[in-house]
Formats: structure tokens, C-alpha cells, sequence
């Protein structure tokens, strides 16, 4: 099962108490959560000027790259990867939400006044590969510093 009655039930089981996560979430205005990383996934947290030519380089690659969030003002992506990513990740620039963290998630299939979804949970538990990520990231930066030569 897939889509976004199954994306609110993986979501919802990392709560503490799913069915009370899952009744607020469905009640509550802004149609956010907070839900703790670290069980299920972890999320890698790029700079918007570097998460969007990431996610270009992962859609070119993957037919279904994992869960990404971007928050209220564009500024900031987070790329869902395997629980524990977050305890390993050395990168310079990315934060790394895991254990002991909470991350402010939108209801899948609704919009919200702030962070959203560019690549919603289907449900199926799919996460970004680190390892890809990372590969994306330095293309996209490569790609970058291409342009910025480009330019001058």
C-alpha cells in the first residue's frame, strides 16, 4: 500500500503514541507535526542553494529518491535517509537531525503555510541512499562552481 493515507502511517509510527499523533496532526490547523528522527530516518539538512541542484542530480539517477523537505522560506532542505546517517555524517555545511532531534513535518497530500513537501513519503518506507547523496551533492557543487566561473 502506497500513497498518502500510507505515507501518515510510516510518518505516524516513529510518534510516541501514533494514534494520538495521527488525531492531532489530522485536527491541527497548520497541518504540521513534530515527530522525532532517529527511529525510522534521519534527515540531512542542506542549504536551499545546495539541496535543489542535489535533488536535480538524484532525479536524474533515481526513479524515487527519498522523502525531502523544505522549510517556510526555501532556505533549507531535509533529505530522509536511513535512522543513524545522522551519527555518521561528517559533511561541512549539513546539519544532521537523528536521535534525541525533532522535525517539524507537514501532512502528506495537504499544503501548508510553511514547510512542504517536494518529494512526499509514498508510504513504502523508501529513504535516500547517504552514499548517493553525497555522490549528488558533490556533483551539484561541482556543477556550482562551474557556473560561477561562468559568470565572471
Amino acid at each position: 500500500m502506497t500513497g498518502p493515507k500510507a505515507a501518515v502511517e510510516w510518518l505516524a509510527s516513529v510518534a510516541p503514541d501514533p494514534e494520538a499523533c495521527r488525531w492531532e496532526w489530522e485536527r491541527s490547523p497548520r497541518g504540521v507535526t513534530l515527530l522525532p528522527a532517529g527511529r525510522a530516518w534521519d534527515v540531512l539538512i542542506l542549504p536551499a542553494g545546495l539541496g535543489y541542484p542535489t535533488l536535480d542530480v538524484l532525479t536524474r539517477v533515481l526513479d524515487q529518491p527519498g522523502p525531502v523537505l523544505v522549510d517556510f522560506g526555501d532556505a533549507r532542505m531535509g533529505f530522509f535517509v536511513p535512522a543513524g546517517t545522522a551519527t555518521r555524517w561528517l559533511g561541512t555545511g549539513v546539519r544532521a537531525a537523528g536521535h534525541g532531534t525533532w522535525i517539524v513535518v507537514p501532512y502528506p497530500g495537504r499544503s501548508t503555510g510553511g514547510v512542504r513537501w517536494l518529494v512526499a513519503p509514498d508510504g513504502s518506507g523508501t529513504l535516500t541512499d547517504p552514499a548517493l547523496l553525497e555522490l549528488a551533492m558533490h556533483e551539484a557543487a561541482a556543477g556550482l562552481a562551474r557556473d560561477g566561473d561562468r559568470r565572471r
